[in-house]
């Protein structure tokens, strides 16, 4: 069955050459005329992997091709999630199958709910990635992908393509854990990155910040029935501000870019949950408030 890929961004791009490696029937799904005439002309897609290139000539077609849907991995932004799935809707097959590859939290059951007869995998992944170029991707760290469904426990018949393309995964009944586990990770790190313009390896200068944030984080997520996603969270951010402390996180790439956050589905998913169980966490609403007034001095999106 063909793997439709819509969102042809770093980890969009990251899959579909390794699907592509494999023999897997691909196919890209771009954004306009102009993008899939740049795409053409570029000869493909190129992955970049310890310092090896290799092209690969995926097809690739714009959202109004009339050809139908069985499967289709959703990789772009979460602000992004429901217009781009909007624009393919039509072509989706009734027992059509998205893999929603997103950050943070909201996006995903906002495009479950839109479709109901379709099966909605929720994805979570620690692969690194970044484009040096239209087209290109480099791999840039090993990771994994965590896939469920939370309206259904069983894994789909074809998890087995992941393993022939070298896509490390695993299925997880537990999938929003995972989930909510990444997004408190991502709310004691990225703000924070961005307000003090650091890498994240500059955090450690700011140790109490991070404790405060971390137990406010916690009391979260026992209140929002993800106990597992709370054990150790403190110890798990201090490991992951040390394991990538060269790097400089995705929202603080974003706004040094000039580009939209995904702050609405990452600290503004958190403090919305606080908000609805009349929780009282001070530090990270505060974080809110110094974030938005960061992204509004710099004349960015506040959603």
């Amino acid at each position: 069955m063909t793997w439709h890929i819509l969102g042809a961004g770093s980890l969009g791009s990251l899959w579909a050459t390794r699907l592509a490696r494999a023999g897997l029937p691909v196919r890209l799904i771009l954004r306009s005329p102009q993008r899939l005439a740049a795409y053409r002309a570029a000869g493909g897609l190129t992955l970049i992997e310890a310092g090896q290139r290799s092209q690969y000539a995926i097809p690739a077609e714009l959202a109004e091709a009339d050809t139908p849907i069985h499967r289709l991995l959703l990789a772009c932004k979460a602000y992004d999630a429901e217009p781009a799935v909007a624009s393919i809707a039509s072509r989706l097959a009734a027992d059509a199958e998205l893999l929603l590859l997103q950050n943070g939290l909201g996006s995903q059951d906002a495009v479950a709910q839109r479709l109901p007869r379709q099966r909605c995998l929720f994805v979570s992944s620690t692969e690194g990635a970044f484009r040096p170029a239209d087209f290109q991707v480099v791999f840039a760290g090993n990771g994994h992908n965590w896939l469920g469904d939370p309206r259904a426990p069983l894994p789909p018949t074809w998890l087995d393509e992941l393993q022939r393309a070298g896509i490390a995964h695993q299925w997880s009944p537990d999938i929003l854990t995972r989930l909510w586990r990444k997004l408190a990770l991502n709310c004691a790190i990225n703000p924070l990155s961005v307000l003090h313009d650091c890498r994240n390896g500059g955090l450690s200068e700011h140790p109490a910040e991070v404790a405060a944030l971390c137990a406010e984080l916690t009391e979260l997520l026992q209140c929002c029935g993800q106990p597992a996603a709370a054990q150790d969270l403190h110890a798990e951010v201090q490991r992951v501000i040390s394991a990538t402390a060269a790097n400089y996180s995705s929202m603080h790439q974003d706004v040094a870019q000039g580009r939209r956050t995904e702050i609405t589905y990452l600290l503004g998913h958190a403090c919305a949950a606080a908000q609805r169980h009349a929780l009282h966490l001070p530090h990270l609403s505060h974080l809110q408030q110094r974030l938005l007034r960061h992204l509004r001095e710099r004349g960015l999106p506040l959603d």
